[in-house]
């Protein structure tokens, strides 16, 4: 029998837009229950509950929530754009929920979302006019660091020292080149367990040392195990089992 799941589409961000938003999205919740959300590495702007939340970069996993019936609209920022339409350092929103008005005074976003006929139209257009595309080192970095390159190489390969590597990264990303690697490499093993890859094949692929490496560092993220991760998402890859409000994924 197919478990009961909240109801979850994405569309595409406007083509202006696709270098600083990855997508747009909304939920509704079928059953109150809580959530896990996934650390990814992104930021989201959100409409829910009234207001508008900046949701900061996951360094793990976020437990939250929401009664039946909860619609929620979301923008998904793509990896180190959130910082310039903000106007600060990923890092100072990593792990943190907090109003869009406690970051732009006197922000009228919040009642004209409210007042929009679709809410993420609204979304986009508050961070159009602020939107800047993220330095195309930052993909390079994020290009490394996701094949399993070490924090050395991956500074030596951009020309800059381990030190500025590390305070772009957290600028950029919220956290620093070793804690992105991981949440990258923990994100690529959770989509190859998913498309159901064994386990120990998983590891090798993802750029773990063996599966125990793997059972380690996925328990240390998101706080269960691969294989409970995996019964809670749908088994269609284009859909998920709940709200993703600052992740890549988030499973009840």
């Amino acid at each position: 029998m197919r478990r009961m799941v909240d109801r979850y589409c994405e569309r595409l961000a406007p083509p202006g837009l696709a270098g600083v938003v990855g997508c747009l999205w909304r939920s509704e919740t079928i059953v109150g229950r809580e959530q896990r959300v996934l650390p990814d590495g992104c930021m989201d702007l959100i409409w829910m509950d009234g207001a508008v939340h900046v949701a900061g970069p996951d360094s793990r996993a976020f437990l939250t929530v929401q009664p039946p019936g909860q619609v929620v609209t979301g923008l998904r920022f793509r990896p180190g754009a959130a910082p310039g339409v903000f106007g600060l350092p990923a890092c100072v929103l990593r792990d943190q929920r907090v109003r869009l008005e406690d970051l732009w005074p006197g922000t009228t976003v919040t009642q004209q979302v409210a007042e929009a006929p679709d809410p993420a139209i609204a979304l986009i257009a508050a961070v159009a006019p602020r939107a800047i595309e993220p330095d195309r080192a930052l993909g390079a970095v994020l290009a490394r660091l996701r094949t399993g390159s070490s924090v050395a190489a991956t500074a030596d390969a951009l020309g800059w020292t381990e030190r500025t590597l590390h305070r772009r990264c957290r600028d950029a990303f919220g956290y620093g080149p070793s804690v992105l690697r991981r949440i990258l490499r923990f994100q690529v093993a959770l989509r190859l367990a998913g498309q159901g890859v064994p386990f120990a094949t998983t590891a090798t692929r993802a750029g773990y040392a063996d599966q125990a490496h793997l059972a380690r560092e996925v328990r240390a993220l998101p706080g269960a195990s691969l294989s409970q991760l995996i019964r809670a998402q749908l088994p269609s890859g284009a859909n998920r089992s709940t709200p993703r409000p600052s992740g890549s994924c988030s499973t009840a």
